[in-house]
């Protein structure tokens, strides 16, 4: 039963992100219908004004030779006149109608572009998202089936095992795959949009010459950087969505279909009762379950949505990029590649011109310590996409747009610079090299023992990038401290940061791996001043909690030992290995 509610909860939200995706889709054809229509429009207007100055040549070759010579002179001039002014007329509407044939063919491509990602990986990842926690509740029940037929008629054996082999062999992908071949029809994508050509237009191609060919260059490169910025952060956001996807399948993937202590012999009533009780029917237990799991599954569809309406958004402009390149050919590339290579590595210059803590780093954390300790989503909602570049590109050029003492900045804005930051380090803060040897951490199940072996991993790391990953850790605790106005306890930012500072390797399993990443963020976040060295140990500089004094400095937790009390008290058990594997 719990299972099939869970299905209408998450068909009812993949219903609205489908509706969503279709409006979207009829927004695109909408405009491809506008510009085809200017673009007529403008060609119309052309073609006429094209006749109209024949028209007038006609009458000036016609007056040629006429008799009154001071009459035919006024005339002559009247008609160059006329002449002139359709010339001006016809050169006006001509570029008119290449400029509207130009956008014309690029939301051509772009509407191609869209319809086909709908059919091809849209409605794919629907069906998908659709069917999330489906099998896994299929399995459950049925494996709770066979736990009990055994304990009850052992002589049914071999009719059990063929129900098991059914269930061992329930796959989500394959049946998707199944599934939409049976009804290749409404899953396969349309025939492209071809050109329309207006009144016998033999031109199909982007012109990309003068005096269009300076905005065409102009607008390519815009699309390149725009490009570059949304596939980093809709990176991000697509593993932080695959880290609590799989946080999700963690939760409804317990093995909890052995019922085979139901059926111990007892003549004690009370003695079944207890046994009951004490099982997967545990209501405290499930209830507690169902809480972590709604509220999962709530910032999971909010990062799919973002995903989804992203990657359409990079679709749409990397089909105007591609066009325009072949437009252009690769003559004017070079210079723009060494800008946007400068960009890239403009995090890594920030973090080696000398600075412990990077400009960047101390100035966002200074900020959200003074106005976002208590803003509820910080570093799970995203902010907005205009306001992270431009802070980013101020930073950029050397600039600090967040010294004034105002809260003039949105925190959600400023908490997604300071995750792109960390995203586009050339090297991330925990080594590539050290990741096995982190992730083995895992098997340790004593915490502390296990902040014990993280602290000697990461004190071989260089010492700048030590100062930088205790400095950060340091504020990401005192931010949790606030997790009842901010939502975010210690598990919730692991699964934010998790992805952005210890990526896994390509060599790796994505999925399995995550889930054992944000563990082991989770456990720093928590034991950070056992992990991380003092500052008599390691020189620098110490993120502080009070930056701006009064309420800021008032924590719960501030008092020396608070913190231990409420881990030993089981206030770190929010999400056990149970709920967030």
């Amino acid at each position: 039963m719990w299972g099939v509610k869970l299905k209408l909860l998450l068909g009812g939200k993949s219903k609205e992100i489908a509706f969503q995706l279709q409006e979207d889709l009829m927004k695109v054809l909408n405009e491809l219908y506008t510009v085809m229509k200017t673009y007529h429009m403008y060609h119309s207007e052309s073609i006429n004004a094209e006749s109209k100055l024949k028209e007038a040549e006609k009458q000036e070759e016609k007056q040629v030779g006429r008799g009154d010579p001071v009459f035919s002179i006024r005339m002559e001039k009247k008609i160059e006149k006329i002449k002139e002014k359709r010339q001006a007329k016809y050169s006006e509407n001509k570029l008119k109608s290449i400029k509207a044939r130009n956008e014309y063919l690029l939301t051509l491509e772009a509407t191609n572009a869209s319809v086909f990602k709908y059919y091809i990986h849209d409605l794919s990842d629907l069906i998908d998202c659709c069917d999330l926690g489906y099998h896994a509740s299929l399995n459950r029940a049925l494996r709770t089936c066979l736990s009990a037929e055994y304990n009850l008629e052992t002589s049914r054996h071999e009719g059990l095992d063929i129900i098991e082999n059914a269930v061992d062999s329930l796959d989500p992908r394959s049946d998707r795959q199944r599934f939409m071949e049976m009804y290749p029809t409404a899953f396969c994508p349309p025939a492209k949009f071809e050109f329309q050509s207006h009144m016998g237009d033999e031109v199909c191609h982007i012109t990309a010459q003068p005096p269009v060919n300076g905005e065409l260059i102009l607008r390519f490169q815009q699309l390149q950087s725009r490009l570059a910025t949304l596939k980093i952060e809709n990176e991000e956001v697509k593993k932080t969505s695959e880290a609590t996807l799989t946080t999700i399948q963690d939760m409804v993937t317990i093995e909890d279909y052995d019922v085979s202590e139901c059926f111990h012999h007892s003549r004690s009533t009370e003695s079944v009762k207890s046994t009951v009780s004490e099982t997967y029917l545990s209501k405290p237990s499930i209830a507690k379950r169902r809480a972590n799991q709604q509220e999962t599954e709530q910032f999971y569809f909010m990062k799919f949505r973002e995903f989804l309406e992203g990657s359409n958004l990079i679709s749409k402009l990397q089909a105007k990029h591609d066009l325009l390149k072949r437009t252009l050919g690769d003559g004017h590339r070079a210079d723009y590649m060494t800008t946007s290579r400068g960009r890239r590595n403009s995090h890594t210059r920030h973090q080696d011109s000398g600075q412990a803590i990077p400009r960047v780093v101390e100035s966002c954390i200074r900020y959200i310590n003074l106005y976002g300790l208590q803003h509820q989503g910080i570093f799970r909602v995203s902010g907005s996409h205009l306001e992270v570049n431009d802070i980013k590109n101020s930073f950029e050029r050397g600039n600090d747009p967040l010294t004034d003492d105002e809260d003039n900045h949105d925190i959600n804005s400023v908490a997604g610079v300071l995750k792109l930051y960390f995203r586009g380090l050339e090297n991330p803060l925990f080594p590539k090299e050290r990741f096995s040897d982190l992730l083995s951490c895992i098997r340790i199940d004593n915490l502390y023992e296990r902040a014990l072996y993280i602290r000697k991993i990461l004190l071989t790391v260089p010492r700048s990038v030590l100062i930088v990953t205790r400095y950060l850790f340091a504020f990401l605790n005192h931010l949790s401290q606030y997790s009842d106005e901010n939502m975010m306890d210690p598990y919730n930012l692991a699964i934010c940061f998790g992805p952005t500072l210890m990526p896994t390797p390509d060599s790796q399993d994505q999925v399995s791996c995550q889930a054992h990443v944000n563990e082991i963020i989770k456990t720093i976040i928590i034991h950070h001043e056992t992990i991380f060295p003092d500052a008599k140990e390691l020189e620098g500089p110490i993120y502080e909690k009070c930056m701006a004094g009064g309420d800021y400095c008032e924590s719960p937790y501030s008092e020396h030992g608070a913190l231990e009390e409420v881990d030993n008290e089981g206030g770190t058990e929010t999400h056990t290995s149970e709920d967030g594997g």
